[in-house]
């Protein structure tokens, strides 16, 4: 399993600004600091905003902050909201693509056991715990 770009992203952004918490940051700021497609990053923050995880003010001398404590945050709820298919295999989303695949395969059942743990490993972890 590999995580997407954007989740990668989400992380370096989070971790950045919670290590610099007392400033406000601009995307573009952003992309030079993380070394980060500018466009890529757009979309981060545009899905970060929609949440309380990041504060976007507007005006003049507005900019990006952290919304919430590096305590408050979750890595298992940012990877949630992040990755839009954490489907390992097709046949979890669509079980017509594997014609042995039906309600009792065996394998279907590890493998969703399997990525449970992997969410909840990330789970047991805060931003504040990777500071």
């Amino acid at each position: 399993m590999q995580l997407s770009k954007f989740t990668d992203y989400t992380f370096r952004v989070l971790i950045y600004m919670a290590t610099y918490q007392d400033e406000l940051y601009t995307v573009e700021k952003l992309a030079t600091k993380l070394e980060v497609s500018e466009h890529h990053l757009k979309k981060v923050i545009h899905k970060l905003a929609k949440t309380d995880y990041l504060v976007s003010i507007k005006g003049r001398t507005g900019g990006l902050k952290l919304g919430l404590r590096p305590e408050e945050i979750n890595l298992g709820e940012v990877l949630r909201i992040t990755e839009d298919n954490l489907c390992i295999v097709e046949c979890i989303k669509n079980e017509m693509n594997c014609n042995f695949m039906t309600k009792e395969c065996r394998l279907k059942g590890i493998i969703q056991e399997s990525l449970e743990q992997f969410i909840e490993v990330f789970s047991r972890y805060t931003l504040q715990d990777i500071l």
